[in-house]
C-alpha cells in the first residue's frame, strides 16, 4: 500500500472513531488495521479525550522501551480485551491534537515498516520513531582511530554473545563507563585494542579496571587490528554494527548503547570507509599471576591508595601470561551467557 493510501486509511479510521460516544475514561475507541503481523493487526485508538492512538500488537512477556512519557508521544503497554479476546499492545499516543498531521505521518511510516517486518513489528515501531528522533539530533564529534579500534573489538565480542543469546546487549556496560566492558556481577570481560602489529599493549585506565568481580572472574581480550583500505580485505565498521542489530533482539536498546559510546546511525556516512581486519584474538584470565596494578593489591601490600587517576600500559607480547585455548574462551563466552539468564 502507497504512503497516501496509508494515510487515507487511518485518517479515515481516526474519524469513525470520533464520531462514536466514548464509553469511559479509561477506555479506548479501537479499529483493527488492514497490516498483519504474527501477533495479529495492528489497530487505530482514539481515548476518552479524542486524543489518537496506534496500537502495535506484542506479546505478554514483551518489555516496552521506557524514557517516551510525553508531553507529546506517550507509549506503553496495554492489555485491551472484549468477551472473546484478549491482546496485549505497544500503545503510541499522541497527546496534543494540534500535532495531529505530524503524529500520522509517524504512524504511516510505522505501518509501512511493520508490513515489512511481520515477525517482530515492535521492532519496526522503534526503528522509526529512532529515525524521526535523528531528525532533531545534532552530530557529535567524530570517534577516533583510538574510539573506532576499540567499539569494533568490544563489538567483536557482543557478536559472539548475541550468538548464543539475542538478549545479550544486556551485558554490554562499556558504553556506560562501567569499570568492565561486559559483566553480569560475577562474570566479566574487558576488551583491549591495537592496531600496532609490533606489539601487543593494552593500556588501562583506572586501579580497579583489572579487579575482577566479587567472588567472580574477570578475562581479558585483546585484539590486534589492522587499519585496511581494500574492500576485498577486512570488515567494514558500519557492516559490523548492521551484524550484531541483526543478531540482537531489541535493535532499539542496542542502537541507544551505540549512541552512548559515540556512534549515531545518522552519522554512518562518516565511517564508510573504515574497515578493520583481525591480525590476532588473545584472551586470557585476569589472575594473581596477570600483571597489573590494583586497589586491592596495593592495600594488600600494605599501602594506602592516595593516587588517583591512575593509567599504566602492561606487556603481553611474550609467552607469560598464557593466552586460553579456544576451548576454554568458548566456555568462558558460555559461562557469562548462562549467569545472565
Amino acid at each position: 500500500m502507497t504512503k497516501e493510501a496509508f494515510r487515507g486509511l487511518v485518517e479515515d479510521h481516526w474519524a469513525a472513531l470520533d464520531a462514536r460516544p466514548s464509553t469511559g475514561e479509561h477506555r479506548l475507541r479501537v479499529a483493527s488495521l488492514p497490516v498483519a503481523t504474527d501477533q495479529g493487526p495492528l489497530a487505530a485508538a482514539v481515548d476518552h479525550e479524542g486524543h489518537r492512538h496506534l496500537l502495535v500488537p506484542i506479546s505478554a512477556q514483551r518489555k516496552i522501551r521506557s524514557g517516551l512519557d510525553g508531553p507529546v508521544l506517550q507509549l506503553r503497554k496495554r492489555p485491551l480485551e472484549d468477551e472473546d479476546t484478549y491482546q496485549m499492545y505497544a500503545d503510541l499516543g499522541c497527546l496534543r491534537d494540534d500535532l495531529n498531521d505530524l503524529f500520522t505521518s509517524l504512524c504511516v511510516d510505522v505501518l509501512r515498516t511493520v508490513e515489512a517486518l511481520p515477525s517482530n513489528p515492535v521492532k519496526g515501531l522503534y526503528r522509526v520513531l529512532d529515525r524521526w528522533k535523528a531528525l532533531f539530533q545534532t552530530n557529535g564529534p567524530t570517534l577516533g582511530p583510538e574510539q573506532l579500534a576499540g567499539l569494533f573489538a568490544e563489538l567483536l565480542v557482543l557478536g559472539q554473545l548475541l550468538q548464543r543469546d539475542p538478549s545479550a546487549h544486556r551485558l554490554w556496560l562499556g558504553p556506560k563507563r562501567y569499570r568492565h566492558d561486559f559483566s553480569t556481577g560475577r562474570a566479566a570481560i574487558e576488551v583491549k585494542a591495537g592496531t600496532d602489529t609490533n606489539a601487543r599493549r593494552p593500556r588501562i585506565h583506572s586501579l580497579n579496571q583489572l579487579e575482577a568481580p566479587v567472588d567472580g572472574k574477570l578475562h581479558l581480550v585483546w585484539f590486534g587490528l589492522h587499519r585496511v583500505t581494500t574492500t576485498d580485505a577486512g570488515t567494514r565498521f558500519v557492516d559490523l554494527i548492521k551484524q550484531v542489530l541483526q543478531q540482537c533482539d531489541d535493535e532499539t536498546a542496542l542502537l541507544g548503547l551505540l549512541a552512548e559510546a559515540g556512534y549515531r546511525t545518522f552519522e554512518a556516512d562518516r565511517y564508510d570507509e573504515i574497515r578493520f581486519a583481525v591480525g590476532e584474538e588473545k584472551w586470557y584470565e585476569v589472575d594473581s599471576d596477570f600483571p597489573s596494578l590494583t586497589s586491592n593489591a596495593l592495600t594488600s601490600a600494605g599501602l594506602p591508595v592516595q593516587v588517583l587517576d591512575v593509567e599504566y600500559t602492561i606487556e603481553l607480547s611474550g609467552e607469560v601470561p598464557a593466552s586460553l585455548t579456544a576451548d576454554e574462551v568458548t566456555h568462558v563466552i558460555d559461562r557469562i551467557v548462562q549467569e545472565s539468564a
